[in-house]
């Protein structure tokens, strides 16, 4: 009798119990508004606090610990410190099962999760984990897939899906068993068209993470649709504050970089806000350091040096070692130059194809033609008539080694392309082919690459697709994987897939 009386003396506490237990929610309320734009901006610790105080003032709200990954995420991805990943990824599942107590009715569960999906992916990449980060990738791909099936109006669903069908659909052809292995269908139209769609929408949530949509589509636009002045053009039609938000400062630096601007990259560094409230981090003497490398600087070491020694990752760091020791190569000083040759072999790793060409460098004897590599490296920059300058004059026949006179052939026809004298520049692309289809070096498929380019951008997509099929024809020369990317990225847009 008194186990029984026992017994439902539980039974009866339970159910007093469980109506008085607060459901976890998603509350994107002001604070957590607040956080994330905070976060956006790289304020990280800013951002944290405002998210233990809401933690400690709701407890059930999942958000915050949502928002946590952004945290590790921008840590993770632009430092890559091992102490730091051995640290954090534990956060990975803890968030993950905090997601999957939230309302089955919301949004959110499946958006939550999938966001913490892909940053992982993209963590891992970084740490060299490719295997685990294609199933990261997978399983964002198929959670935002689900949900956007079942919450259509919530538009957040289309910036996400839209990323990674456009990221599918780049896919290189050796990487393709990996695709199909993971079950991912890719279509850049498709993507880049729920991209716009959320960018251009008038809901609450595209004002949210508005900079967070700019931050992808503007890397996707650049690389993927080769659409370089659109991107440059809503940065400045839109006014985003370059300044004060250190992720659209390093996206702005970075596109202008690689789209041989490297006196605008250089000066939206310098303007940038160096308050102390922003996260620490290496890159922007690995952006600045490029940069002054690229117009000949003699303070590029500066920076690069400085770069080398904080960071603690593996991506970029033998080629920033091979631009080192090209700029003691160009400034004389041959003890350097062959010292951070050296040291090439012995770190980073080969993870980026940059990187592989810095090894694969290294372990040659030979040094680049002086002359050729300054007119490459101001190019480059930007600086097309110091770099015409340098090759005034010459012709393939002036160089004696038939690698020199393949690099002369391309490096004058992306001068003269860059410049807009279109038909010089496929005069000399031609040559590249004819010089170098059958050989090592990425020159050749490279010039198929850009007048595949030029034509596309003269409207003859027929032609643009001959020679993108060009360079994805060319076999076993290096930046395979990455030129036929752009190469099938450019199929793509002539298909209008």
């Amino acid at each position: 009798m008194i186990r029984l009386w026992c017994t439902c003396l539980a039974l009866l506490l339970v159910l007093i119990y469980l109506p008085c237990r607060a459901e976890k929610v998603f509350d994107f309320n002001d604070r957590c508004k607040q956080a994330y734009h905070e976060i956006i901006k790289l304020k990280l610790n800013n951002g944290q606090q405002l998210l233990n105080a809401e933690k400690a003032e709701h407890p059930d709200n999942l958000i915050p610990y949502f928002l946590e990954n952004y945290i590790d995420f921008f840590v993770l991805f632009f430092n890559e410190d091992p102490a730091e990943y051995k640290k954090r990824l534990p956060n990975r599942d803890t968030r993950l099962d905090k997601m999957d107590e939230g309302p089955e009715k919301s949004p959110f569960l499946l958006f939550t999760r999938s966001v913490i999906h892909f940053q992982w992916a993209a963590v891992r990449v970084k740490f060299g984990n490719n295997w685990d980060a294609g199933w990261e990738f997978r399983r964002s791909y198929l959670q935002i897939k689900k949900n956007l099936e079942a919450f259509p109006d919530f538009t957040p669903n289309l910036l996400y899906a839209g990323a990674m069908q456009v990221a599918a659909g780049t896919i290189p052809d050796g990487y393709k068993w990996l695709s199909n292995l993971l079950g991912i269908n890719g279509s850049i139209k498709k993507g880049m068209a729920r991209m716009i769609n959320f960018i251009n929408s008038d809901s609450e949530w595209k004002w949210l993470f508005n900079e967070e949509a700019i931050f992808y589509y503007g890397y996707l636009s650049f690389y993927v649709q080769n659409d370089k002045v659109s991107i440059f053009n809503v940065l400045e039609r839109k006014h985003y504050d370059l300044v004060n938000n250190h992720l659209l400062t390093y996206l702005a630096a970075n596109l202008n970089r690689n789209s041989q601007n490297a006196e605008k990259a250089e000066t939206i560094l310098k303007n940038r806000n160096i308050s102390a409230d922003y996260m620490a981090t290496p890159v922007w003497d690995m952006e600045m350091g490029y940069n002054k490398v690229h117009g000949l600087d003699a303070d590029a070491a500066i920076y690069l040096e400085r770069f080398i020694f904080n960071f603690k990752g593996k991506f970029y760091v033998k080629d920033i070692l091979q631009k080192l020791s090209w700029h003691y190569y160009l400034q004389g000083d041959d003890a350097k130059a062959k010292a951070y040759r050296q040291k090439v072999l012995k770190s980073g790793s080969t993870f980026s194809e940059a990187d592989k060409q810095a090894q694969k460098e290294a372990l040659t004897n030979d040094w680049p033609n002086k002359l050729l590599l300054q007119a490459r490296l101001l190019n480059d920059g930007g600086y097309y008539k110091q770099a015409i300058a340098l090759l005034h004059g010459k012709n393939a026949s002036s160089f004696t080694l038939p690698e020199e006179k393949l690099e002369f052939a391309y490096r004058a026809g992306r001068i003269y392309d860059d410049m807009g004298n279109d038909s010089m520049g496929i005069v000399f692309y031609k040559q590249a082919i004819e010089l170098g289809e059958h050989r090592k070096e990425h020159f050749a498929a490279r010039a198929a690459l850009q007048i595949g380019y030029v034509y596309e951008q003269q409207g003859d997509k027929q032609t643009a697709k001959q020679w993108f099929q060009r360079c994805l024809d060319m076999e076993d020369h290096d930046f395979k994987n990455s030129l036929d990317q752009r190469a099938k990225a450019g199929l793509a847009r002539c298909n209008n897939e």
